[in-house]
């Protein structure tokens, strides 16, 4: 751990960086976890295939709105500041979840209540576009080089947290209230208490140091725009939107998507399906710091092929496998094997497309094509699984993840070993 030492104020804000990330993450989450509940009350129909696919439409339209917030917020890290990217994006995160807490259902106030979701969700997407690229920006500028993959690495295993958390909360209020409580009202407390963290967090990150990266910048620097970003780093950013394709739609297949699975498609009641998959997440949360030690170790590349080429290879036998499965245990064994291979791509990603691009553009270039390559992805994700069940032909689905994935591994070849060649030069 002496290795591993670092100055206490860069360490302070790594931690404040994270835990940030955490909360805005739970936000994001909360939505997915609690979906199963919410959706009756916006979307009235007998059929719940029909009613999730509903919610996930609006599910989608948080991803379409990355891309804005990512551009929006990209170039405001890239010429105010990390610290100032990450303090506005946990402030619109906190409008949007309030929003959710108080929305009217369609009982009370017929399309004003699935409106106002839909706000509430386009406002979180806005926030998020922006969270990932400035805390992944933010937390890979402040890590020292010798053990950059380990503490960048946190910014995943925040992410993790944050739906953790949500999972969590699920967990808690499934064993103090009843389904007919949760589906009635008890869905509102976590965006409530996601809503409060947000605050919190909103006047910690207003207490953060800036980054050397950013301190250390020519006056008369190139103005961070989407066009030069293209022109300029056209190959980066697509292979960036590919990796974050690949990657993304797997993080949420097997975490947010899982959980409807789990209870639609495999027949374990919606508690059961909770628990899973938070047994899973917890191993996933526990393999971020480990994958990203490892890519200090022996670097960037093999561990983000294990990805791509071991996911690819068990996406479609996981899911086979799984619709045989009646023990929880067995099901939440099953659904680690491919978070563990996820694990290559999620403790490194953040880290590998910070040291593509230089520090003037760094915010936009991580944030706007992984925001592209999500929400072209991962967030019709749902939408796509939902509606080739709906058609009867879901198996088709699994086929589709391990095409998408396997797109990353082709990505990851044609990368750089960014740990050799790291555009971050400060250490």
């Amino acid at each position: 751990m002496k290795a591993l030492a670092i100055p206490r104020k860069r360490l302070v804000s790594i931690i404040g960086g994270s835990a940030g990330n955490l909360v805005e993450w739970y936000d994001w989450f909360a939505y997915a976890a609690f979906a199963i509940y919410f959706a009756p009350v916006f979307f009235p129909k007998a059929d719940p295939t029909a009613q999730l696919l509903n919610s996930a439409a609006i599910f989608a339209v948080g991803f379409v709105m990355r891309p804005i917030g990512a551009w929006v917020m990209g170039r405001f890290a890239d010429t105010r500041g990390r610290k100032a990217g990450l303090s506005l994006s946990v402030a619109l995160m906190f409008s949007g979840s309030m929003l959710i807490a108080v929305a009217p259902t369609y009982a009370t106030a017929g399309l004003l209540g699935p409106a106002t979701l839909l706000i509430a969700r386009m406002l979180q997407g806005l926030s998020l576009g922006g969270e990932y690229g400035a805390s992944a920006t933010y937390l890979s500028e402040m890590a020292p080089r010798e053990h950059r993959g380990f503490w960048a690495s946190f910014q995943y295993m925040t992410l993790c947290g944050g739906q953790l958390c949500a999972i969590f909360v699920a967990v808690v209020l499934q064993g103090f209230l009843t389904e007919a409580e949760l589906t009635a009202w008890g869905w509102r407390i976590p965006f409530v208490i996601g809503a409060l963290l947000a605050l919190g967090v909103y006047l910690l990150r207003r207490n953060l140091a800036e980054t050397p990266s950013f301190e250390n910048q020519a006056v008369d620097r190139p103005v961070s725009t989407a066009k030069l970003l293209w022109t300029e780093h056209r190959r980066e950013s697509i292979l960036v939107g590919m990796l974050s394709a690949g990657g993304g739609l797997a993080a949420y297949t097997y975490t947010s998507y899982m959980q409807k699975f789990l209870y639609n498609t495999v027949g374990f009641d919606k508690a059961t399906a909770t628990y899973i998959i938070a047994a899973a997440l917890l191993w996933f949360t526990a393999m971020q710091p480990v994958f990203g030690a490892l890519a200090d170790k022996f670097g960037r590349k093999p561990m983000l092929l294990l990805f791509g080429i071991g996911g690819a290879i068990a996406a479609v036998p996981t899911f086979m496998t799984l619709e045989t499965v009646t023990s929880p245990v067995v099901a939440a064994l099953l659904i680690m094997i491919p978070l563990t291979l996820q694990s290559g791509y999620s403790a490194n990603n953040a880290l590998v497309k910070a040291e593509l691009f230089p520090a003037h553009i760094r915010g936009l270039g991580v944030a706007l094509p992984y925001a592209i390559g999500n929400a072209m992805f991962a967030g019709t994700l749902e939408i796509v699984a939902l509606g080739l069940k709906d058609a009867g032909i879901e198996r088709v689905f699994y086929f589709y993840v391990a095409f998408v994935i396997a797109m990353a591994g082709v990505a990851t070849l044609l990368l750089p070993e960014t740990r050799e060649r790291s555009l971050i030069v400060e250490d």
